[in-house]
């Protein structure tokens, strides 16, 4: 309940009637009869605009690099890959292993892969490491990563022209143009692991593996797209002396931010020697990083609303200040002190609910355009994607909205309280 010396929260905040919205809107105008809204009501404005617009703005930028970094890695990456302790890193029962990873009910698809390492030559003196990729040439819905669909010449068939080669491979864009190689050239492939040693010689003699090109993909990903080739599984078998056996099993999941505990059923199913390790583990650093710096971001541009939150109370003061002598006459009139802080209380939602509206359009507005548009390009070698991404979610909308809103209304009471306070002989009395 309100006491004698000035209007309560609860009773500030009853519903007015149209007197008093007629009193805040009238107030918000300039002196002049013009019908304008007064400079400080646009900088008031503005700033809650501007706060809002910034605040949607870089949180969507913030989930564009996210979603953006995730689908990109998801490419080539699996969300979960099963493998096994020890110095082999081989998994020989890899058939078994795959009948019971498809047994849980999140799992879509499962299959072996190779990963290996290795030095690619064109046949110059240019020599450089790449990551060698085996898995099963599917094409279809089974597939476990999205690589098949990042395919831009040739397709995952491997299928040579050529007798004098090894097999067929895959390279990814960014690597077939620096090596300046084409569909139907030859490359060689030097494997990672020591050479068997010569019995004539009694020294190690590498073998040089000869592949025809026979396709290059481009995910987006810059790490991929420069240092990934892709052979099929039982060459890669081969070409990293493992015989039968294969370095892991990759696995699709129904809902990929479910990998960690899948892969935790997954291990408790399997035992030791056998480990899961999810996407979100081997990109921990990265993604850590990303919301670490959204709530920093966040932290730091909702300081500009903070700032526009004070130019509302500016602006009501000033207005409590300039309008003294009207607050008195109206309380002489009869007008309860609720009714007058009601006033200058709508006069603050009013600022805010439109700041916000108008910020809300424009932080949306930008969002579309930079992200459809692509306007903004970045380096790939550096942050892995070649443009700046936006994408908004509907709860960061809401928070932001109704953030600014209660922020704005806060921003009112004390103004509203002071005008409420004030005495009829004061007020008519004051100069």
């Amino acid at each position: 309940m309100p006491g004698r010396g000035g209007a309560g929260i609860f009773e500030m905040l009853r519903p007015g009637n149209s007197l008093e919205r007629e009193l805040a809107g009238r107030y918000l105008r300039s002196r002049r009869a013009s019908g304008r809204l007064s400079l400080i009501s646009w900088i008031a404005m503005a700033g809650v605009a501007i706060g809002v617009a910034a605040l949607i703005v870089v949180l969507g930028v913030m989930n564009g690099l996210r979603n953006d970094l995730r689908e990109r890695i998801l490419v080539a990456n699996p969300h979960l890959r099963i493998l096994t302790y020890g110095n082999g890193l081989r998994l020989d029962d890899w058939r078994k292993i795959v009948e019971t990873v498809k047994e849980d009910s999140e799992v879509v698809a499962a299959a072996p892969e190779v990963l290996s390492q290795s030095v690619i030559s064109a046949g110059a003196d240019y020599a450089e490491g790449v990551n060698v990729l085996g898995f099963d040439p599917d094409t279809g819905n089974a597939a476990v990563t999205t690589l098949p669909q990042s395919i831009t010449h040739g397709d995952l068939r491997f299928q040579t022209t050529r007798d004098d080669v090894d097999g067929g491979i895959i390279l990814g864009n960014r690597l077939a143009e620096r090596l300046t190689v084409y569909p139907g050239d030859r490359i060689t492939l030097t494997p990672a692991k020591p050479p068997e040693v010569n019995r004539a010689l009694g020294v190690g003699v590498p073998r040089y593996w000869t592949f025809e090109v026979t396709g290059t993909f481009s995910t987006g990903m810059f790490l991929y797209d420069n240092q990934f080739v892709v052979l099929d599984r039982s060459v890669a078998q081969r070409f990293s002396g493992l015989g039968d056996a294969v370095s892991g099993i990759e696995v699709r999941l129904k809902d990929p931010w479910k990998a960690p505990e899948v892969g935790k059923r997954i291990e408790a199913k399997l035992g030791y020697p056998y480990r899961a390790l999810d996407w979100q583990q081997q990109n921990s650093t990265l993604f850590s990083a990303l919301k670490l710096e959204k709530v920093a971001m966040g932290l730091i541009i909702f300081f500009i609303m903070v700032v526009a939150a004070f130019n509302i109370v500016g602006t009501l003061t000033m207005v409590v200040a300039e309008k003294t002598r009207e607050i008195g006459i109206l309380k002489a009139m009869g007008l309860r002190r609720g009714a007058i802080a009601r006033v200058f209380l709508a006069q603050g939602a009013i600022i805010g609910l439109t700041g916000t509206l108008t910020g809300l359009v424009t932080g949306l507005a930008i969002s579309f355009a930079v992200d459809a548009g692509k306007l903004i390009r970045i380096d790939p070698s550096v942050y892995f994607i070649d443009h700046l991404p936006v994408k908004i979610e509907g709860w960061d909308v809401l928070i932001v909205v109704v953030g600014s809103l209660l922020l704005a209304i806060a921003a009112t009471i004390p103004p509203s309280r002071s005008a409420s306070r004030l005495e009829p002989v004061d007020a008519i009395r004051y100069e």
